[in-house]
């Protein structure tokens, strides 16, 4: 069995190790990323958002009660159900009515302006990891399959599975095909992607910041909480799950950054 981190390891300030794929068994080893605050700092929704009201597909209310989630998720460190679905209904009546291919060619400008910005490094050095030692990684998010299947291909990842919008003659719609992408359709979804690909997900690793993923996270053989809420934190700690926390890092880094520029101008 694969292991991915080291006996009695729980938190690391960089990547935790990723073992190399199996022998004999070519790419049955995957591992599965959600994006928002796991890969993506705050919401990848908000900043494709805001992206786009620069360029007036938004009124400035409309971004306003994007930035009130953004601000209140950024605080709790958690999502709730209800303003997924909410937030999933707005974005479907925005799109509506918009050719799919200027929405995908407006988001590539707004990640090489914006998100590439927003990566956590850790996350993306853990991904690289994985795919170095031969496995498959794959993005597993509630944002829009566009934007998933945009960022895997910016970071040179598998693919991405995301939520979809009907689009008819290269139009959205805007309704909804399936469900969204959130809770226990992660893990569904993984579990079709694994049943289609022939990969074993006792073998897998998957990692969010969410307790909202716990079925992805005990879909597979190897969970790890990344920069998690305080209930997934608990969970980890409970099951002795894999945690690292890169907000910390990042937070050290920037008053060390201050110090430096206050003895500087001493």
């Amino acid at each position: 069995m694969s292991t991915y981190a080291p006996s009695g390891a729980r938190h690391w300030a960089a990547a935790p190790p990723v073992a190399a794929a199996r022998p004999g068994v070519p790419g049955t080893d995957a591992a599965f990323f959600d994006l928002d605050n796991t890969i993506v700092r705050g919401a990848s929704m908000f900043h494709l958002a805001r992206g786009m009201y620069r360029r007036k597909c938004f009124t400035g209310r409309d971004l306003a009660g994007f930035a009130f989630k953004q601000a209140r998720f950024r605080v709790a460190g958690r999502e709730d159900i209800g303003e997924i679905a909410c937030a999933t209904d707005r974005a479907l009546a925005f799109v509506r009515g918009l050719r799919q291919a200027d929405v995908v060619a407006t988001g590539a400008q707004i990640y090489d302006e914006v998100l590439r910005h927003k990566l956590w490094a850790g996350s993306v050095e853990l991904a690289e990891r994985h795919l170095a030692a031969g496995h498959r990684v794959w993005l597993v998010t509630a944002a829009p399959v566009e934007l998933a299947s945009l960022v895997a291909d910016r970071l040179g990842l598998t693919g991405g599975l995301g939520t979809t919008a009907e689009v008819v003659d290269g139009v959205y719609t805007g309704r909804l095909v399936g469900t969204a992408l959130h809770g226990p359709a992660k893990a569904d979804a993984v579990r079709e992607l694994a049943a289609r690909e022939g990969i074993d997900l006792s073998a897998c690793a998957a990692y969010s910041d969410s307790s909202h993923d716990l079925p992805l996270l005990t879909a597979v053989g190897h969970p790890c909480a990344v920069n998690p809420d305080r209930r997934l934190a608990e969970h980890a700690r409970r099951h002795g799950w894999a945690s690292t926390d890169f907000r910390a890092s990042r937070k050290l880094g920037r008053l060390g950054g201050s110090r430096l520029v206050r003895q500087r101008a001493a």
